[in-house]
Formats: C-alpha cells, structure tokens, sequence
C-alpha cells in the first residue's frame, strides 16, 4: 500500500502523521511511503530522517493525496485537503465528526473510507485518544493558571497561593485521562482540586491515585453550581466516544461564578462541554463571556508538537499497519476497534453518534463488511 503524509495546515497545528520510526515498520512491512517536504519540521524532525528509513519526500500535498492509498494525518481534514481527496482512499486520523457538519457533508461526497482514531476502543477505552488528552489535561491546568494572572484577564490569584494566602480553586468536570491529568498538575501546582465525574468507582480510583488536595465529588448540576460559586478556575473534559459533548455548564451559569474565572474547554473538539464555548487557535486562544475567561483551543496538544507526536504515533502505529498489511475491509473484520474507528465508507455514515449528530442515516459497518 502507498502510505502518505502530508503537512499539516490547520492554523499552529506543528504535529505531523508519522515519524521516521513508524515509516520504517511500514516500509518493513512492504509498504510505500511519502512525506511531503517539512511535514515533520514542526516536530524537530528533518527529511534526511525519513528518508534515511525508507521514506521518499515529495514537494507537495498535491503529490500525496494523487498517489496514497491510506492518507495518515493528525488532525481532521480541512476544506482544502477534503478536495483533495479521492473516492476509496482511506483517511486515518483525528476527525471529530459529530460537531462539524460540514467536515461530514464532505467526507460523504468524496465517499472515502474515513476513520477515526478518537473511536477506536480497545476495551472500553480509547487508547489513540488517551495519549493526546493527557497532553491536553496537563496543558488545561497550566493554561488555567497562566490566564489567572491579571494581565492576562484573570483575577490575579496564584495557583499554588503563598504562605498565609488561600491556593486557588480549581474545579474539573470529568475524571478521565484528561481530568486526571489536569488534577496531577494543578495539586501538583498547590491548588485546592475538586474532580467531577458521575462514576463512582472511578471517584474511588481517583481518590487513591491523587493527592490530599484532591477532593472527588459526584457530578450533578447542584453540587457543581455550589463548587463553581468560588472557583478560581473550571476545566472540562467530559467526553462522550464519536458523540457531541453535553453542556454542562450553561450560560446562566456563568452568572454564579466571580469575574475573572477562567474556563478552559478540552472537549472543544467534541463540541465543547461549556454552552458558551467556541472553539479557539493557539495563535488567539481566549475570549470573554460575562467576565468569565475562556480558553477553547481546538488542538492543544499542537503547542508541545514533540511530545504529542511522538506520544501520538506510539498509539497510532499499530492500528495503521493493520489497515494497511490488511486492507480496510479485512482489518474490521479481524479487529473490532478498527471496526469501531471506522466513521464513514463510501458516502454511508457507519459511526452512530455522528450521524444521530447530524440526524442522518446510520449504516452499520457490518452490513457494509461482511
């Protein structure tokens, strides 16, 4: 199969496909792959480096969207690069359907093969998401207190306070990868921590796992209207596979919090969890609504592009030589989280989520793959 690369382009977004160890387990496992010129710069890698694995480098995306079979990018296509695209080609990367209606209308037209590393489950988990929410659940806690500082908008309180001065108040809605994270960072910074989440047995691994200044509470919409009254910071991460995020903090809401209290929205890409959300570049990441601070940046993981790339394809690579030692077909059959990863085939929605979404018609992928 010709595997491509191509750079990618949405706005600050320095990540890239593949890196060079990744191209080589392809290329040993008989496979073509292209990479177009500097795809990697943005993660400090070099095109001697893919080509030293096997990789030929070509000068345009023109170029690896005319001739690859599997097309492996990081972020979902944008309107340039759906174009592009050819009908049976395989796309294998972060799509993000169900709040991006116009993402899904193309994909349909072009009837390629669309799947998604955020659907594909192994176990109930989402083991090509976790690395990039980790990444993300770090920043949001670093991004909260950077934002906290008055110049920047916020009520000027430091996270972690001073000897005799209160920390502040940091509030996390989901007990995920992501909010676990956040919570590790912001304790670790000396806030006071509140993790939400509406499973109780994961409260309880969380209240081993984290420290004393964690406190875990039962996610409803009372207790989190008493914790956001004096929070200093609220992070969202909740997330719901393939599906929009719900709204859980609504506009209303924001008139129970004081001025200057930062928001930071990780499910942005789902839709965002906040009903005041909209998504957000690195490049002018935050806005105001009602005096309340938020910060909806699309791809946070794109700011610390060596790490999330390195940490991404380490998830990716397995899962990737599947579809292409297989084929797409072949490779839901033998594998149920590819099954599961599989959005769209040939103009036919075959992820539930997305198309309830869009209220469009679901197609079961195993009618399609049998």
């Amino acid at each position: 199969m010709i595997v491509g690369v191509p750079k990618e382009i949405k706005p600050n977004e320095n990540r890239v496909g593949l890196i060079p160890g990744c191209v080589h387990e392809f290329v040993k496992n008989g496979h073509e792959v292209i990479v177009e010129k500097n795809a990697g710069v943005g993660s400090g890698i070099c095109d001697d480096e893919y080509i030293k694995e096997g990789a030929k480098i070509v000068e345009s995306a023109q170029e690896i969207f005319d001739n690859a079979e599997m097309v492996v990018k990081v972020k979902e296509p944008q309107a340039i690069e759906i174009e592009k695209l050819k009908k049976g080609q395989i796309l294998y990367t972060y799509l993000h359907l169900a709040p991006d209606f116009e993402q899904t209308k193309g994909l349909i037209e072009k009837q390629v093969i669309a799947i998604a590393y955020e659907t594909i489950e192994v176990d109930g988990k989402l083991p090509l998401l976790e690395p990039m929410s980790e990444v993300a659940g770090k920043m949001s806690s670093i991004m909260a207190a950077y934002y906290l500082a008055k110049p920047y908008g916020g009520k000027g309180v430091l996270s972690g306070g001073v000897t005799g001065v209160h920390s502040a108040k940091f509030v996390i809605i989901g007990g995920g990868t992501a909010g676990l994270n956040a919570a590790k960072v912001a304790s670790g910074m000396g806030a006071s921590v509140f993790v939400f989440d509406i499973n109780i047995e994961r409260l309880r691994y969380l209240e081993d796992v984290l420290p004393k200044n964690c406190q875990m509470i039962m996610s409803n919409k009372v207790n989190l209207e008493n914790e956001i009254k004096d929070a200093d910071a609220v992070i969202g991460t909740v997330l719901i596979p393939g599906a929009k995020a719900p709204h859980l903090i609504t506009r209303d809401m924001l008139k129970l919090m004081k001025k200057g209290t930062v928001m930071v929205d990780v499910s942005i890409d789902q839709g965002g969890c906040f009903e005041t959300s909209h998504p957000t570049t690195h490049h002018d990441p935050v806005f105001e609504v009602d005096g309340i601070l938020h910060y909806c940046v699309a791809n946070m993981p794109g700011a610390y592009a060596r790490t999330s790339t390195f940490a991404l394809n380490n998830a990716t690579l397995p899962f990737g030589l599947l579809i292409a030692n297989n084929g797409w077909k072949k490779a839901a059959r033998i594998s149920e989280p590819v099954k599961k990863g599989i959005n769209i085939v040939n103009g036919k929605i075959t992820c539930k989520p997305v198309a309830n979404a869009h209220n469009m018609e679901y197609v079961p992928i195993d009618t399609i793959i049998k």
